[in-house]
């Protein structure tokens, strides 16, 4: 498996990689009516994460099985906040979102980054607990529109 930045031409691909895996993943976790709204807002791929050189996707044999990054906090420059993680549903437990997170902790690391922060999904909650993140608690995320996404906050330290 190969981890690399994400560009441009990775759009179409993270964008029905997500649309694809967001809701059949989140499903068991979330109401319909939070879904119905949510869904369309983060079930696409932000181009201002794929060109901003912390956001890779991982490829395997030419096809993405994921994607995933970090940016740096723009007030504490310690903390590092990871962005619109996603393995793909057909892929889940080879190791996919592990590399990512992975090599997302080693570029932090070695950008002098000290502690991450992920709002993570009610779903991928076991997941960050895996890579090392502690649950802080719940978070109201607000979407685009005002729309209102149930998260959990989660640290951990590099």
């Amino acid at each position: 498996m190969l981890i690399r930045p994400s560009t441009m031409d990775d759009l179409a691909a993270v964008d029905a990689l997500l649309a694809r895996t967001y809701p059949k993943l989140l499903k068991a976790d979330y109401p319909p009516s939070v879904l119905v709204t949510a869904l369309p807002i983060i079930s696409r791929a932000r181009p201002e994460l794929l060109v901003c050189g912390t956001y890779y996707v991982a490829e395997d044999n030419g096809a993405i099985l994921g994607a995933g990054g970090w940016t740096r906090d723009a007030k504490d420059r310690n903390l590092g906040h990871i962005r619109h993680v996603v393995s793909d549903d057909r892929a889940l437990r080879r190791g996919v979102g592990r590399a990512l997170m992975e090599h997302c902790f080693a570029v932090a690391r070695s950008a002098g980054v000290i502690r991450m922060e992920c709002w993570a999904t009610r779903t991928a909650v076991p997941f960050y607990k895996a890579v090392g993140f502690e649950t802080i608690g719940p978070i109201d995320v607000t979407l685009a529109g005002g729309i209102v996404f149930p998260s959990i906050k989660m640290m951990r330290d590099l």
